[in-house]
């Protein structure tokens, strides 16, 4: 796991340069790549460099402010970063939100890891006399005390505060920030474990950040806000107006602020005096996973689930156009994964949050939300109208109808590593079986036969008009053609395919998405790249 960033790297170079592919297929990029792999946590050093952290690409980035462009600092696993804050010494430390670390790094020093067996630890910040603090949010509520040479063990403070996020000490030695879920802005006493509100009234107040001035500045997430606030007053005047999506802020020495989007997978710099933004750096897609494709009259639309937004591209322009985004004030989305299309029908679904949405593909509206099932990787609209989920957690595929799908049957159990799922022409269903390296095809009664074995970490599955399969095999970086006899074609390879996933996780947190048009071409996501490919017969 640890080694396929690297392979992954080494394999974009090869493709990018010789191209190699089998004689018949040609591979064009529809939708060029971006930086990050979803931005959230920024600080900004002494020296005035910015710094960026993402969680699913598990890495942390030094921004170029002039150049507009990123690199990796320090890189996954290690580097996965939710929150970056910055000692009086100029120590840096991070938070590791899936993997439950804590890390620090002065200069150019050895890595320590401070803290560990905390998921979903979210923000940090530190107190003028260096000490360390950090909470969980989302997947814990709760405030510690982090020991700076990581020696004893984190000290609880507060619990259940309600999403204490983004946040950072004051003037006044309190510590100021966020409650996601209560959309108010809090002070905390750390030595008294004391929490007042200072600001309310926001939609989803993510992060907060002081000034030179002692001014308050607030991201509303949901409302696309950046707000001075008063901290004595609670007064809040509305400074900029930016999208939706909004993830941190860090403030330089000079008060230049800088704001980062998750949808854009970018950052703005915002002018505090006048509100004016100015982009920085900017990515057409967040993290593309799994696709689908409807196709009218010729035209492929490519339907992404894009993690942080759902999305729609022209399969002949490459023209990119926004559905929803994660957050936004009245849109129902939950961190979008894999997705299928079937006729009108688009299906998301999100290992992180255990749901699938389907959607309404021409207006975009969501026809119903399902709930609660363990990490599904994967769903289809079967015949009759149920969804079929390819359900990681239980190793299952299962088959949901109902209301809201509450009518729930096991069509087969003891699939390793169920990720990709396609139907057949006689109902029957294929899935890929990372874990063991198969595509197996299922029945409607539930028996199974092994079609292509011995692969290596095989994703997304795609079926062509005559009956055969395509497959992202993502552990060898190709794509594969499987006929119905299990005999396997190469039909390009050296792909830049395999973001790794998280130490301990999944074969990737992110599938590699495959889906073919009405006349023969396939598309598949690339995570390395944040890109999006077509491959066409010659």
């Amino acid at each position: 796991m640890k080694n396929r960033l690297a392979c992954a790297a080494v394999a974009a170079a090869i493709f990018s340069t010789t191209g190699a592919l089998a004689d018949t297929w040609e591979v064009t990029k529809l939708v060029s790549g971006s930086a990050f792999h979803g931005v959230h946590g920024l600080g900004v050093d002494k020296a005035g460099h910015l710094f960026a952290g993402s969680v699913a690409g598990a890495a942390l980035y030094e921004v170029d402010i002039a150049a507009g462009t990123a690199k990796v600092a320090i890189p996954s696993p290690v580097g996965m970063a939710d929150d970056i804050a910055f000692a009086p010494d100029g120590t840096m430390a991070w938070t590791g939100f899936l993997t439950g670390d804590l890390y620090s790094r002065k200069g150019d020093g050895p890595i320590k890891k401070l803290a560990s067996g905390l998921p979903g630890i979210n923000s940090l910040a530190f107190r003028k006399d260096g000490r360390l603090y950090a909470t969980t949010v989302f997947l814990g509520d709760t405030l510690y005390e982090i020991d700076v040479e990581g020696v004893k063990p984190p000290r609880q403070i507060m619990e259940k505060m309600g999403g204490l996020n983004g946040f950072e000490f004051g003037p006044d030695d309190k510590l100021y920030g966020p409650l996601w879920f209560k959309g108010q802005v809090a002070k905390v006493d750390v030595d008294k474990a004391e929490l007042s509100v200072v600001a309310d009234g926001f939609k989803i107040p993510a992060a907060v950040n002081f000034d030179s001035k002692g001014n308050l500045w607030v991201v509303d997430t949901a409302l696309g806000q950046l707000v001075r606030v008063d901290p004595k007053s609670g007064a809040k005047t509305v400074v900029a107006q930016l999208k939706a999506s909004l993830d941190n802020l860090a403030i330089d020495d000079k008060d230049h602020i800088f704001v980062s989007n998750m949808a854009d997978n970018g950052i703005q710099q915002v002018d505090p005096a006048t509100g004016q933004a100015k982009q920085l750096i900017i990515g057409k897609l967040a993290l593309p996973g799994g696709i689908g494709i409807t196709s009218d009259n010729g035209k492929d639309t490519i339907h992404i689930a894009d993690v942080f937004a759902y999305r729609t591209v022209d399969g002949a322009t490459g023209e990119v156009t926004e559905k929803a985004r994660m957050h936004a004030a009245g849109v129902t989305l939950e961190y979008p994964m894999s997705a299928t299309a079937k006729g009108n029908d688009v299906v998301l679904s999100s290992w992180f949050t255990g749901t699938v949405q389907v959607i309404d593909g021409k207006t975009g509206a969501t026809r119903d939300m399902l709930h609660d099932f363990k990490a599904p990787h994967d769903a289809i609209v079967l015949e009759d109208g149920s969804l079929l989920v390819a359900e990681l957690g239980t190793k299952s595929l299962v088959r949901a109808s109902g209301e809201h799908g509450k009518d729930r049957t096991t069509l087969i159990g003891g699939l390793e590593g169920p990720v990709g799922l396609v139907g057949g022409a006689s109902g029957e269903v294929y899935v890929t079986e990372a874990f063991a390296g198969m595509v197996s095809k299922v029945e409607q009664n539930g028996e199974k036969t092994v079609i292509a074995k011995d692969l290596k970490m095989p994703e997304g599955i795609a079926r062509t008009s005559d009956g055969k399969l395509v497959v992202a095999e993502v552990g060898a970086q190709r794509l594969i053609e499987i006929a119905p006899d299990g005999k396997v074609t190469e039909i390009a390879a050296n792909l830049p395919i395999g973001l790794p996933g998280a130490p301990g996780g999944l074969p990737t947190n992110i599938p590699t998405g495959v889906a073919i048009g009405a006349s023969g071409v396939i598309y598949f996501t690339s995570d390395v790249e944040n890109a999006i490919y077509k491959v066409a017969k010659k």
